[in-house]
C-alpha cells in the first residue's frame, strides 16, 4: 500500500532521515517506537508531505506522492491523519469540525457528511458533544474527536503522530481503546509512539528508529522479548 525508497531528509546539514526503504502492507498496523529526535515523525509527515522528502520517493497505492504532478490533496483524502495536538477548529462546534471536509470536498452533501459524522460520534459515544466546542472537551474527549474527523473522510491508511503524548496520563486508555478497535477493524496504521503497551498488544511489525535509520524491525514479540541491535537492547532498558 505505500512503498518508502531511499528516502532522505535534510534539515540545513541535519540529516534528519538517512536513505529509508520500506513497505507497508494493506491491512499492517506499524508502530514507530526510538528515542526524541530518531526522525520517527518526520518519516511520518514525509508519507503525505507535511514535510517534503530532500530526495528518494514515496509510493501510495500505485501514486508517487512525491511526484511533480501529484495532486497531494487526492492523496491526503486517503490518508487520515491525527496530530499530538488535536488541531481541531476552536471556533467551529464539533459536528462542523467532523463534516468541514468532506463538504468543502464536495465527497459529501452535508446532511450526508452530518449523518456520518453522527454515526462516528456514537461509536465513541460523544453524540451529545455534538453542538460543543473544542473548549468544552477534556483533552481525550478531543483527540478521539480528531480520529474520528479523519475517518470521516473514509481515508485507506491513518497516520498517528504520537496521538497520546500530549494528554494526561488518565485519558491515555480512552484513545488507545479506539486506535485498537480500528485496528481490530482492518484499518491499515502507522504509529508513531511511546505507549509500549499498545505497540505490543496492537502493531504487526515495530520499527526501532534511532539518528534517522530503521535499526531494527520485527513482529511485537521478537521486538520486545529478543531484540538484536545493541541500541535497541538499550532502549528498551530503559523504556520497559
Amino acid at each position: 500500500m505505500i512503498e518508502v525508497k531511499n528516502l532522505c531528509k535534510t534539515f540545513g546539514k541535519n540529516e534528519v532521515l538517512k536513505n529509508i526503504d520500506y513497505k507497508i502492507e494493506k491491512g499492517e498496523k506499524i508502530v514507530v517506537v526510538g528515542p526524541s529526535g530518531s526522525g520517527k515523525s518526520t518519516f511520518l509527515r514525509c508519507l503525505n508531505m507535511l514535510e517534503k522528502p530532500t530526495s528518494g520517493e514515496i509510493w501510495f497505492e500505485g501514486i508517487q506522492v512525491n511526484g511533480k504532478k501529484t495532486k497531494i490533496d487526492l492523496v491526503r483524502q486517503r490518508m487520515g491523519m491525527v496530530f499530538q495536538q488535536f488541531n481541531l477548529f476552536n471556533n467551529k462546534n464539533i459536528i462542523d469540525n467532523i463534516t468541514l471536509a468532506p463538504v468543502t470536498l464536495k465527497l459529501m452533501t452535508k446532511e450526508q457528511a452530518e449523518e456520518k459524522a453522527m454515526s462516528l460520534l456514537k461509536r465513541i459515544g460523544l453524540e451529545d458533544k455534538a453542538k460543543a466546542y473544542p473548549s468544552q472537551l477534556s483533552g481525550g474527549q478531543k483527540q478521539r474527536i480528531a480520529i474520528i474527523r479523519a475517518l470521516a473522510m473514509n481515508p485507506t491508511v491513518m497516520l498517528f503522530d504520537e496521538p497520546t503524548s500530549a494528554l494526561d496520563p488518565e485519558m491515555v486508555g480512552e484513545v488507545l481503546q479506539l486506535m485498537k478497535e480500528l485496528a481490530n477493524d482492518g484499518m491499515t496504521m502507522v504509529v508513531v509512539t511511546h505507549e509500549m503497551g499498545f505497540a505490543r498488544e496492537v502493531g504487526t511489525k515495530i520499527l526501532f528508529m534511532d539518528e534517522g535509520c530503521i535499526m531494527e524491525e520485527a513482529p511485537p514479540q521478537e521486538f520486545f522479548d529478543n531484540p538484536k541491535h545493541p541500541r535497541l537492547q538499550d532502549f528498551l532498558s530503559k523504556v520497559l
